[in-house]
């Protein structure tokens, strides 16, 4: 169980963690080493014998596996990742490197992306090393480098380099679920992810007649790519509602006592209020124009120009996605995925979802429990490919007003103390019983 230790643990291991600058910059430009070292120390501490890897020196992994008491229960994979996104210090109120903890809060980038669930995880199994406590299943615990990119040096690299330390493991548990999401009108519903988006992140090349800037050109190359990038600016995607996002919708109207009326899903998210927010970015497929390069002079007409779309495609959406932006670049324009991950879904009526529902219920017994799709990606796609269901579990009780969300990639990125003094209850609670 955890006890006062976990708890202090918890809070000193996410500050410590947030201290060891690991910013992906994407391009391999990104050590992990440093945090791998310091979770591998914690869990040798707990009687484990982790393992490092890597792919290529310093985008170091960590892999262990704690034994269950029933051989017979499939294994439960249990993941993080050490990288973190960019911070300008001169953007925030604290150095975002400095793991401060002030007024009951730990600030730094990777507070709540990922360092925080890292840190339950070494603090739990800790616990259970002091106490001589076990879990049910095996749980194989994986500290992933390059989330925050390709997942090449991370995920990538373990499922196919190293399937073998995943033996047994049938479903998994990572970031971005079991938070408080506060309705506005007095509720509290904590959603656990059941599916992901497929990554589609795209380059589009255009290509024509390069020539003086004063000159009539009908085969402008800049001028396609701008057509072709506005077209799918422009584009309304169709409904597509998979069954994670229609299990969702329908108990956020029960709970907001209103018709589950999915022929009409766009005035249902009218209904619903701010907790319409936890799904309307998932009940569609979608393309985001993100970044736009041509030209070297500005009276050269180039005869190249490169555009880069951030697409993201729900599960059973591929085909349509594909053949969307055949018909939006149009014969002039070439497009080719930069990154290309699959769509996830895992079933909401499982004994695994119902362990993650009660263990919830039991710290937070006033709220809500609801499945929900991730707009984005985790690990869990790389993890996939070796027959691994995933779901976002990351337990966090947050107050009123507590951006979650908008803290994930942020300026100000941090996390309540007690936030992490549930999620280490809760986690310790839904591991030892799934």
């Amino acid at each position: 169980m955890a006890d006062a230790q976990a708890l202090e643990e918890v809070v000193a291991f996410t500050s410590d963690l947030i201290r060891i600058d690991t910013t992906n910059r994407g391009g391999g430009d990104c050590r992990e080493r440093p945090a791998a070292e310091y979770a591998a120390e914690r869990l040798a501490g707990a009687g484990l014998e982790p393992l490092l890897l890597e792919r290529v020196s310093g985008r170091t992994n960590v892999v262990a596996r704690v034994e269950g008491s029933d051989p017979s229960a499939p294994a439960l994979l249990v993941h993080g990742h050490l990288d973190v996104v960019p911070a300008r210090a001169e953007d925030w109120s604290v150095h975002p490197f400095s793991g401060e903890v002030r007024d009951g809060v730990v600030w730094g980038r990777g507070a709540v992306d990922m360092k925080n669930m890292d840190a339950m995880i070494l603090a739990v199994v800790r616990a259970w090393a002091r106490q001589d406590l076990r879990p049910r299943r095996d749980v194989v615990i994986a500290f992933t480098a390059d989330e925050e990119a390709s997942a090449e040096d991370g995920s990538g690299f373990l499922a196919d380099r190293h399937p073998e330390l995943f033996e047994g493991c049938t479903e998994g548990i990572s970031e971005s679920g079991a938070f408080t999401f506060h309705d506005g009108a007095g509720r509290r519903i904590y959603p656990i992810a059941a599916g992901e988006r497929g990554t589609a992140w795209l380059r589009l090349t255009a290509r024509g007649r390069a020539g003086h800037g004063s000159r009539v050109n009908k085969e402008n190359a800049v001028t396609r790519l701008a057509a072709a990038v506005a077209r799918i600016g422009a584009h309304e995607w169709p409904l597509r509602l998979t069954p994670t996002v229609s299990a969702a919708l329908t108990e956020l109207a029960r709970i907001h006592g209103v018709e589950a009326d999915l022929g009409n899903v766009d005035a249902l998210l009218d209904k619903l209020g701010p907790a319409a927010g936890l799904v309307e970015a998932t009940v569609r497929n979608s393309a985001n124009p993100t970044m736009f390069e041509a030209g070297y002079k500005i009276n050269v007409i180039p005869g190249e120009a490169v555009a880069h779309v951030d697409g993201r495609y729900l599960p059973g959406g591929e085909e349509e996605f594909r053949a969307t932006l055949d018909r939006l670049t149009g014969p002039d324009v070439d497009w080719e995925f930069e990154h290309h991950e699959v769509a996830l879904a895992a079933p909401v009526d499982s004994p695994t979802f119902a362990a993650m529902r009660a263990a919830v219920k039991e710290f937070a017994p006033e709220g809500h429990v609801v499945p929900y799709c991730m707009a984005g990606g985790t690990d869990a796609k790389q993890f996939s490919r070796l027959g691994i269901t995933g779901y976002g579990f990351s337990p966090l009780k947050l107050p009123e007003g507590f951006d979650y969300h908008h803290l994930f990639h942020g300026v100000d990125e941090r996390v309540p103390v007690e936030a992490l003094h549930f999620g280490v209850r809760v986690l310790d609670r839904f591991l030892r019983s799934a």
